[in-house]
């Protein structure tokens, strides 16, 4: 149990160091994003064959595949958007409100029953990103990107729930990112139209951070959190899952010392963010607790 809640810790730091990797990438977030997807898709394709757990799907599952890896791709644009129009904390911050946006948007998209508590707890998340979004405006853009991206890893998260349930997870993450690569090959001309770049090969210092960010940060992290699930429930990676953004909050100011430029405001709004994530997974534990009690 000691070694799986390591893998997991493990599998959530790696996540938290996408943003550190994002920023020192010299590519837009389109050709960025476009970059990580085609290189962890040749290196997982070549991994799943090595190990022979190549799986084919249905047509019908396919094109739900490819849809979902569209928003996760549009998602990951968004999020290295924020990154680039602010800083690494702005991005994160807004992430960390996902688990409560998640809350409002899926009754709407699921029949799940509307919980009030939640909707106050999304309140309070969306409290804590206007401070930062009133406040800091120098900082407005990168808030705007990154609650978008929270919004779609959301629509994301909810919709892909009942694909791994079905499927082996490597071949939904597999089907997936072809589905993101392809959708983002082609908006990608009209993209570069609109918001160009200086150069649209990766510099010899960013195939670096692209491996990383391919290899460690998406395939190992995966594994890692699929061999710990193996033996923590998934209610104890959903609850670990929550230290992602203040991972990466932590590695950003230690790499690149943002916490020297940002405002009093940020850490209101932030300590808003985190005391509804917090609030949010003592509610699920107190409720998990009673019943247990029942059972």
């Amino acid at each position: 149990m000691k070694n799986a809640l390591l893998k997991l810790h493990a599998a959530v730091f790696l996540w938290g160091f996408t943003g550190v990797l994002g920023r020192l990438i010299s590519l837009n977030e389109g050709l960025l994003v476009w970059y990580r997807l085609i290189i962890t898709i040749i290196t997982l394709y070549f991994l799943m064959r090595s190990k022979k757990q190549l799986e084919s799907v249905s047509g019908k599952q396919r094109r739900h595949f490819f849809a979902i890896g569209g928003l996760l791709a549009f998602h990951w644009c968004f999020f290295y958007g924020s990154i680039k129009y602010s800083n690494v904390s702005i991005a994160l911050t807004c992430l960390s409100s996902t688990g409560l946006f998640t809350a409002l948007l899926e009754p709407v998209l699921t029949r799940k029953k509307m919980v009030i508590n939640e909707i106050l707890l999304g309140l309070v998340a969306i409290v804590g990103i206007y401070l930062i979004f009133h406040f800091d405006p120098q900082y407005k853009t990168g808030v705007i990107l990154g609650v978008i991206s929270a919004i779609l890893t959301c629509v994301f998260s909810i919709l892909n729930k009942t694909q791994v349930t079905y499927n082996a997870p490597r071949t939904v993450m597999l089907y997936e990112l072809c589905g993101g690569f392809l959708l983002l090959t082609i908006v990608m001309p009209f993209y570069l139209y609109f918001f160009p770049s200086q150069h649209w090969l990766p510099l010899k210092t960013d195939i670096l951070w692209f491996l990383l960010l391919s290899w460690l940060c998406t395939i190992l992290a995966m594994d890692f959190s699929l061999q710990a699930l193996q033996r923590v429930s998934a209610f104890t990676q959903n609850l670990t899952l929550n230290l992602e953004p203040v991972y990466g909050i932590i590695l950003a100011f230690v790499v690149y010392q943002e916490n020297k430029y940002l405002s009093k405001w940020f850490y209101y709004g932030f300590a808003l963010i985190l005391l509804a994530v917090v609030l949010q997974m003592l509610r699920i534990i107190r409720g998990r607790k009673k019943a247990s009690l029942v059972l």
